[in-house]
């Protein structure tokens, strides 16, 4: 053969590889700008969404810590104002077992009354400035959250469910109760009034 007879095949020999590198283009094709928009929107509204409710828990941390602090400087002293208001009892049975004739012959009885109800009003003071309150229930309408209900008096001219009497001091800590008073409360009256009630009858 000669080198004329062999020409062709040469030719068609080249012809697949330009086939080939033609169709390289196709496989790097970059996707279309609307796409690739989309795409970043949707990530963006993801990462919005992951930011804000990140946001939030660590709003509500904040919000719950805040308020165990203050929790625990309003009621840690519970236990402690519990023992303190027992020693305020005591002074008050000191107070009252002094017969009232006595208080007004004067003398050192009566000065020394005097002393016990000026620690008194002291010693409630400083216990008011850590959240603890001495509870004045006397002809307020009872409250079974913070009174404790040992008798009924029979009293047609004052409301049912009125304190009539206070049998033993109560106190109260922060807007818990440390220890309910136990009272006498009146029955037989009108029934006492309240906002529900009267939202009722104008109803």
């Amino acid at each position: 053969m000669t080198d004329h007879d062999n020409r062709p095949e040469a030719v068609n020999d080249a012809a697949p590889q330009t086939d080939a590198g033609a169709s390289q283009p196709a496989d790097n094709v970059e996707p279309h700008p609307a796409v690739v928009i989309e795409k970043l929107n949707a990530e963006n509204v993801e990462m919005k969404d992951r930011v804000l409710r990140t946001l939030a828990e660590m709003e509500n941390l904040r919000r719950r810590t805040e308020k165990e602090i203050a929790d625990a400087k309003t009621y840690g002293v519970t236990n402690l104002a519990r023992d303190m208001i027992a020693f305020a009892d005591n002074l008050r049975r000191a107070i009252e077992s002094v017969p009232a004739d006595a208080r007004e012959a004067g003398g050192n009885l009566r000065t020394l009354v005097e002393g016990l109800e000026l620690t008194e009003r002291d010693f409630l003071s400083r216990l008011s400035r850590h959240g603890v309150k001495k509870l004045e229930p006397q002809g307020q309408k009872f409250d079974p959250n913070m009174h404790e209900a040992l008798f009924e008096i029979p009293d047609p001219g004052v409301p049912s469910g009125t304190v009539m009497q206070v049998v033993e001091a109560g106190y109260s800590i922060g807007d818990r109760c440390l220890r309910p008073a136990k009272v006498g409360v009146a029955r037989g009256g009108p029934k006492a009034s309240n906002g529900e009630d009267s939202a009722a009858q104008n109803g």
